[in-house]
């Protein structure tokens, strides 16, 4: 009687334990992050090179703060020194400003316009990668990327800026409204989707960058001009005449004053433009018979309040991330049927 007998199986040879918990890229993620790498670990390494230089010089301004008397913690209120520690937070909220032209320019424009030029998109798309897919990762990678860095060095600028606004001429909100909060992300956002469109429907790369640059200067032209509407505007008046001695109407602190600048505010409650009887201004009689005979009775100013910032922003930043959904959604589209 014989027993036949297995060779036992011999053990897998040992290597490095596979740490499972460490998410690993594959398909078009891997490839989108492959194919722009060089970009993506440079906005890794600006950004902490970004933060650490923020943090630093906040910490040398909040030393030089804990050196003040509490009372003088207002507008006006430091000396002439602090303006040393103003200035770099006011250039560098300048430096964040061109982050929509940098994301446009740079990341969105050549996005697909160098995959159309160079053959890549039509290898892509001839694998099991359709293109729909390849286009929402090709989007969303770069666009994960960016919105990551920007609010990071946002909310750095912001949390920097916070404990000193309005402490000085340079501090005050309008200057940070579209580099602090929710607004750089959103624009940002903006611009990347607009060049790669612009990208995908030229397929040149240098001519897509050109033109992007031009789109992206015009969006910044507009938002300069309309981002103050997004505010309720509110006013402050006198009636107690505007003759010598009349005090005109203070703003609140912080507060934006819109328009020309001053009003005349009339009994009935309207309002005159600033250069009514401005061709007698030189004879007080007659200048002062000719404002009365308009039923003037003082002054009124329109400004905009700082309690509305952060609304204003969340606004702004929702019709930008509209469009800019929008736009993504037409490069999805377009490309889905007209890409190669």
């Amino acid at each position: 009687m014989t027993t036949l007998t297995r060779e036992p199986a011999r053990p897998a040879p040992a290597g490095p334990a596979r740490n499972h918990w460490i998410p690993r890229l594959g398909g078009p993620v891997w490839l989108v992050w492959r194919q722009h790498r060089a970009a993506f670990w440079t906005l890794i390494g600006v950004t902490l090179i970004g933060v650490a230089v923020m943090v630093y010089l906040r910490g040398q301004m909040m030393d030089y703060l804990a050196t003040q008397a509490p009372t003088s913690r207002r507008p006006g209120g430091l000396p002439p020194e602090f303006e040393t520690y103003v200035d770099p937070l006011f250039s560098i909220g300048s430096y964040l400003s061109y982050i929509p032209i940098l994301a446009g320019v740079l990341l969105g424009a050549p996005l697909i316009a160098g995959d159309l030029e160079t053959g890549t998109a039509k290898l892509v798309t001839s694998q099991s990668v359709s293109r729909v897919r390849w286009l929402i990762v090709k989007l969303a990678v770069p666009a994960a990327m960016l919105a990551l860095s920007t609010g990071v060095l946002t909310a750095v600028l912001t949390w920097w800026w916070h404990p000193v606004k309005g402490l000085s001429s340079g501090l005050i909100w309008t200057a940070f409204f579209s580099v602090t909060g929710v607004v750089p992300v959103a624009y940002a956002l903006l611009t990347f989707t607009v060049g790669v469109a612009v990208g995908l429907l030229l397929r040149r790369t240098l001519v897509s960058m050109v033109v992007t640059l031009g789109i992206v200067v015009a969006i910044g032209f507009l938002w300069s001009e309309l981002w103050r509407s997004l505010g309720h505007v509110m006013s402050v008046s006198t009636d107690k005449g505007v003759g010598p001695g009349a005090v005109r109407p203070e703003l609140p602190t912080e507060a934006e004053q819109l328009g020309q600048g001053t009003y005349f505010l009339t009994s009935s409650g309207g309002r005159l433009d600033w250069t009514t009887c401005l061709d007698q201004i030189e004879d007080d009689r007659a200048h002062t018979a000719c404002l009365e005979s308009k039923h003037v009775i003082g002054w009124s100013i329109d400004y905009l309040p700082v309690s509305q910032m952060q609304t204003m922003q969340l606004l702004g930043a929702g019709i930008m991330l509209a469009l800019a959904a929008g736009v993504a959604t037409f490069v999805i589209l377009w490309g889905r049927k007209r890409l190669l």
